[in-house]
């Protein structure tokens, strides 16, 4: 298998950065040269070379300011046909579903690399170019499966065979939710995603910095737009606090 690349795409957020997702990768013995951050402003590259210690990371390259547009600036920056893990900046570790006397159990992983060309052969032998991971790491809703299908693959960890085809370009309409449009747009290319749902990581959503404050009211600009613009993949959903969420209409098929 080809080498990969992992980008992380971070807005302010620096320390963070340095404290998770650096010292997570480094934990799992990941080269730091296929690490590249990108970040949105001279300003901020200079913050975070200035912070960051230089055997964490490869490099810091200026993007652009918002989620959609710098995943949008990260497909353009890299070639057709590279292997691309993107993570974001808050990931304090990676886990794997384990059984102990029969009851399940989460293992830490120390080596995420066989895990990501793991998931990058699923792609290879079933021509899908997208694949994600469950997007916690509690072990009563994870199973030891890899299912192919209509299935969410959350934005923080996940990976992609590169492309520059138009049917596959994020809407500029909505600021949030890209990674459910994302997997809708390669569902309907490709006729499904991977997801490896033994796998989970620890994160704090909504975290002050990233996506900004405004959550609320982007979520649902967001939740309006997809539900209107793919009804035949998503619906509207709410928080017990009323914010607005979209849920896929699942379809899948199991991968042993």
């Amino acid at each position: 298998m080809k080498d990969y690349k992992i980008v992380i795409p971070s807005f302010l957020r620096h320390k963070i950065l340095e404290k998770k997702t650096l010292t997570t990768l480094k934990n799992n013995n990941i080269d730091k040269n296929k690490i590249h951050i990108f970040v949105a402003n001279q300003e901020e590259r200079d913050i975070y070379f200035n912070y960051l210690e230089g055997d964490l990371y490869g490099q810091i390259i200026i993007g652009v300011e918002g989620i959609r547009n710098q995943r949008e600036f990260i497909k353009k920056y890299f070639e057709e046909g590279e292997y691309i893990v993107s993570c974001d900046d808050d990931i304090e570790q990676f886990y794997q579903l384990d059984f102990i006397d029969d009851k399940k159990k989460l293992k830490e992983i120390n080596n995420i690399e066989n895990e990501i060309i793991t998931n990058f052969k699923l792609c290879n032998n079933s021509n899908k170019y997208l694949w994600g991971v469950q997007a916690h790491n509690n072990a009563y809703w994870m199973k030891n499966e890899a299912v192919c299908g209509l299935y969410f693959c959350v934005g923080v960890f996940y990976g992609y065979i590169n492309r520059y085809d138009e049917d596959l370009k994020l809407s500029e309409e909505i600021e949030v939710k890209e990674d459910y449009e994302n997997v809708i747009l390669h569902c309907i290319k490709d006729k499904g995603v991977f997801r490896r749902n033994d796998l989970g990581f620890k994160t704090v959503y909504n975290a002050p910095g990233g996506c900004g404050p405004e959550r609320f009211e982007r979520n649902k600009v967001a939740q309006e737009y997809l539900t209107n613009k793919y009804p035949q993949y998503c619906y509207p959903k709410f928080r017990k606090n009323g914010t607005p969420e979209i849920r896929l209409k699942v379809f899948r098929k199991k991968k042993n």
